[in-house]
């Protein structure tokens, strides 16, 4: 589970630098660091979502255990 809180908190630190470097770009009309920057972001939000996912399945696998153990003890 700790791992998907990292993937999570990576993910929105590039996606942060990803928007600072777009909107960068955007005021000083560089086009590559719009595209870079939007590139980032995608990374980011992307690796966010693997956190999400790695941490909704660790959930799940801990309510089926609870279930079986709640199951065996019944």
């Amino acid at each position: 589970m700790a791992n998907a809180g990292k993937d999570e908190i990576k993910g929105e630190a590039k996606d942060i630098r990803g928007r600072v470097k777009r909107q960068a770009g955007e005021l000083s009309g560089d086009a590559g660091a719009q595209i870079e920057g939007a590139a980032k972001q995608v990374e980011g939000k992307a690796e966010k979502a693997v956190g999400r996912v790695k941490a909704t399945a660790q959930e799940t696998k801990e309510d089926l255990k609870n279930k079986a153990r709640r199951k065996r003890a019944a």
